[in-house]
């Protein structure tokens, strides 16, 4: 069976660590290339994080900077060290020399080129701002038809009660660049979103993360950089452990069958007190005519088995 051929656009971050450890670990994987973009710090931050992780955890495919402001935005947003720490990975030690170098080209180029160098191969997982994905098909809006899928964490359709994460109807990926999820969840490539609908559904206990400690320095190292997670989400929602945003989307691209899924057409709202809502007009159902109008069918997850994607992450370590 081939190999899952992965560009991973990411802003590292805790749990996008922890999304990335899967990706090179996972036999059925190959890690293509890296593109980072600003969110869970600035795009400096979350490069030398990305830059770190591909020296620690031995990956070869390249690491492209990213997009450091949403699409439309004037300046970079502030920070948001509260969630991530102040070094973007749990204030984990980060040596000081990193070995790794950036490719020379922008994120969104090596996207593009990429996907043309492996038409029909290539599935897209974005578990940042979507800012990349839009700048790469405003350059090259071909690639639409060329990539296998486009896998997303992000949004809140409020399947299983959950809602937004940042205001109460927008998660933050998405509240973070509206106008470029609007793009992308407009392109006519195949999109599955993974939102918090279904990555509030997986937790990882704080018991789960000590016994993956126990493995040995793949184990250690992800239970170090969630310790600053961990804290943030029992303060924040009074929960024993953290939930399991990025590697979810990871699993979708792998393991499809442990989600269900809708599909319908998609729109972001991109300003005032909803700015970030994702809303779907779902498949089969009528309206009069609206912004929805010619808008691709895509794909929400509204279920997961959680077991088995806590076990597909277990089965990365030692037994």
């Amino acid at each position: 069976m081939p190999k899952l051929k992965v560009i991973f656009d990411t802003d590292p971050g805790i749990d996008d660590a922890m999304a990335l450890l899967l990706l090179a670990r996972h036999p059925d994987v190959e890690l293509l290339g890296i593109a980072t973009v600003f969110g869970n710090g600035g795009i400096e931050a979350v490069t030398r994080n990305a830059l770190f992780l591909k020296d620690r955890f031995g990956i070869t495919a390249p690491v492209a900077r990213g997009a450091d402001r949403a699409i439309d935005a004037a300046a970079p947003p502030p920070a948001v060290p509260h969630v991530h720490g102040e070094n973007g990975l749990g204030d984990v030690a980060i040596p000081d020399t990193i070995k790794a170098t950036l490719d020379p080209r922008p994120a969104h180029k090596l996207i593009i080129d990429l996907i043309r160098q492996h038409p029909h191969e290539i599935t897209l997982i974005a578990v940042g701002r979507m800012t990349n994905l839009a700048l790469a098909l405003r350059e090259a809006p071909e690639i639409t038809g060329l990539v296998k899928e486009v896998v997303v964490m992000g949004g809140a359709f409020g399947r299983n009660g959950h809602t937004g994460n940042v205001t109460p109807v927008a998660e933050a990926n998405i509240y973070g660049d509206p106008v470029a999820a609007d793009i992308a969840f407009g392109a006519s490539w195949p999109v599955v979103i993974i939102g918090l609908d279904v990555t509030k559904e997986v937790l990882m206990t704080h018991d789960y993360v000590e016994e993956l400690a126990t493995t040995g320095e793949d184990g250690r190292f992800v239970r170090d950089i969630s310790v600053h997670y961990e804290k943030f989400y029992r303060s924040r929602e009074d929960i024993d452990g953290f939930y399991v945003h990025d590697s979810s989307a990871v699993t979708y691209a792998l393991r499809p069958e442990f989600f269900s899924t809708e599909r319908g057409q998609i729109r972001v709202v991109s300003d005032g007190i909803a700015a970030g809502q994702t809303i779907i007009k779902p498949e089969g159902q009528s309206f009069t005519p609206g912004p929805w109008d010619d808008r691709p069918m895509q794909t929400i997850a509204i279920g997961v088995q959680s077991g088995r994607v806590l076990k597909l992450y277990r089965d990365l370590f030692p037994a």
